[in-house]
C-alpha cells in the first residue's frame, strides 16, 4: 500500500510539474496574444495532458525518451494551427539557419534522387566536388562507404554536409565505368541564389529563393549584364517559377531594386509588431527597363511579394501560370538555446490590398508550359515549290533555309515560358524603337 501510495504521489507531482511547465508557456502566450482567461479550463486541460502524457510514457510499447515526447506535443500543437507553424529541434534550426545565411559546410554539388540513388545535377564551379572531378549525371551509391539505396534525399545531402576542412569518401557510377571513390576535403560552399546569363539582348535572372546574400547577387548580376550587352539590352526577365521564398526582407530589397518609389507589401498581424509597411526607396537598377517575371505553381511566399508589388505598380508583366498563394508571414522564435518555434504572425497584402492567401498571383498573361516541336517542313508550300513558278531576279541569291534558324535538337530543349518571354520584351522594344 505504501508503494502504491508513493507512487502515485510521484505521479501527482510529475503531472504538477508537467502542468506547470505548460501553463508557464500558456502565461506566456496569454500575455502575448491576450487569450481567454479561464485558469478552471487551463487546468483541466493541462491535467488531461498530462494524464495522457505519462500513460503513455509509461506504458508505450517501445521506450520513448521525455525529451520525444514533449517534443512531439510541442510539434503537434504548432502544426495543429496551420501548415506552415511548427516547433524546430537543434537539427532543424541549424539547418534553417544554414539556409538563410547562403554557406555551409559540404561538397558543391546540386543533387536529386533517382532510382534510389543520389543524382547530381551540377556540380557547382570551383567547390571541392568541382576540382575533384565529379560530373553531372554521375550516381552517388555510397557515402564512406555506406550504401545510399533507401536513403531520403535529405539524409544523404546531412551525411554530405559536415565541418570544414573534414574528408568524405563517395562512390560514384558514372555509365559504363566499375564503380569508383573519390575522396574530397569538405570545404565553405556558398548557396548561389541568383543565377544570371545573357539571352540574346535580355538580361536573364533566375532567384531560386530569397536568402541573406539575394539583394548582393542580383544587383552584382544586373550590372555585369547591362555592361555585356550594352546599349542593345532589351529588357529584364526575372525568373521566380520554382522558388519557395525566403526571407521577408530580401523580397522587400529585391522589388525596391526595380522601384522608385510607392509601397512594396504590408503585414497584418493579431499583435502590433505584425502589423508593418514597406515602401520603395528611389532607384532602378533595370533603367526603367521592360521587366517580364516568370512565376508558376512552385513560386510562392517572397517570390510572390516581389511579382505581386511588380504587377501592382505596373513596373512588370507577370506572365506563366498562377503562383503557389502561401500569404503568411511566419517569425522564427528562439525556444531555449539549440531549438526555435516557427509561429506564423501576420498574413501580408500586395500595395492594392490584396492578399494572395490561397488565391495566389494571377499572371498578366498566362502561358503553361510546353514543348516546342518543329513542323515536317515537307508539310509546308510555297509560291517557290509550285512547277513552274516565275523566278525572282535574287533568287539564286536566297536561301532556302532562313526560316530554319534552330535545329530540331535546340527546339526540343526549349524553355516555352521564357521563349515567349524574350519574344514579349523583343515585340516591346520594336514596337517603342518605331514610335520614337
Amino acid at each position: 500500500m505504501k508503494n502504491t501510495g508513493s507512487k502515485n504521489i510521484l505521479i501527482k507531482l510529475k503531472n504538477t510539474l508537467i502542468i506547470c511547465l505548460f501553463l508557464n508557456i500558456f502565461m506566456t502566450f496569454n500575455n502575448f496574444s491576450n487569450a481567454n482567461e479561464d485558469d478552471k479550463n487551463i487546468y483541466k486541460h493541462l491535467n488531461m495532458f498530462g494524464e495522457v502524457y505519462e500513460r503513455v510514457r509509461r506504458d508505450y510499447v517501445e521506450e520513448i525518451t521525455d525529451k520525444e515526447l514533449i517534443e512531439a506535443a510541442i510539434q503537434g500543437m504548432l502544426q495543429s494551427l496551420d501548415p506552415h507553424s511548427s516547433f524546430m529541434n537543434e537539427e532543424s534550426f541549424e539547418d534553417m539557419q544554414v539556409q538563410t545565411k547562403g554557406e555551409f559546410g559540404g561538397l558543391g554539388i546540386e543533387v536529386s534522387m533517382e532510382g534510389g540513388y543520389v543524382k547530381v545535377v551540377s556540380p557547382i564551379d570551383d567547390t571541392p566536388a568541382f576540382r575533384a572531378g565529379v560530373k553531372s549525371g554521375d550516381f552517388i551509391i555510397e557515402i564512406d562507404g555506406e550504401s545510399v539505396y533507401g536513403m531520403s534525399l535529405g539524409d544523404a545531402v546531412d551525411k554530405m554536409r559536415g565541418k570544414i576542412n573534414t574528408e568524405i569518401t563517395i562512390t560514384i557510377s558514372r555509365g559504363d565505368l566499375e564503380p569508383f571513390d573519390i575522396k574530397i576535403i569538405r570545404d565553405k560552399i556558398k548557396i548561389q541564389s541568383v543565377k544570371a546569363r545573357r539571352e540574346g539582348n535580355a538580361a536573364y535572372l533566375r532567384i531560386t529563393s530569397f536568402n541573406e546574400k539575394t539583394e548582393a547577387g542580383l544587383i552584382k548580376n544586373m550590372k555585369e549584364l547591362k555592361e555585356e550587352i550594352g546599349d542593345e539590352i532589351t529588357g529584364v526577365v526575372l525568373d521566380l517559377r520554382n522558388n519557395p521564398g525566403g526571407l521577408l526582407d530580401q523580397a522587400i530589397k529585391v522589388s525596391d531594386a526595380f522601384l522608385n518609389r510607392g509601397e512594396i507589401v504590408s503585414t497584418r498581424g493579431r499583435i502590433k509588431r505584425g502589423q508593418q509597411r514597406f515602401t520603395a526607396t528611389k532607384g532602378d537598377i533595370a533603367d526603367g527597363l521592360p521587366i517580364v517575371i516568370l512565376i508558376n505553381s512552385g513560386s510562392a511566399s517572397a517570390s510572390e511579394i516581389v511579382a505581386g508589388a511588380l504587377q501592382d505598380h505596373k513596373r512588370a508583366i507577370i506572365m506563366g501560370v498562377k503562383s503557389f498563394g502561401k500569404g503568411s508571414v511566419q517569425t522564427i522564435i528562439p525556444v531555449q538555446r539549440d531549438s526555435a518555434m516557427r509561429l506564423t504572425t501576420a498574413k501580408y497584402y500586395t500595395p492594392s490590398g490584396n492578399s494572395i492567401q490561397a488565391t495566389g498571383i494571377i499572371p498578366d498573361i498566362e502561358v503553361k508550359q510546353a514543348n516546342i516541336e518543329e513542323f515536317d517542313q515537307n508539310i509546308d508550300r510555297r509560291e517557290s515549290d509550285l512547277k513552274g513558278h516565275l523566278s525572282n531576279p535574287n533568287e539564286e541569291n536566297s536561301n532556302d533555309n532562313l526560316d530554319n534558324n534552330v535545329s530540331n535538337s535546340e527546339n526540343d530543349s526549349i524553355d516555352y515560358q521564357l521563349y515567349r518571354a524574350l519574344d514579349l520584351l523583343e515585340g516591346i522594344t520594336l514596337y517603342n524603337n518605331k514610335n520614337a
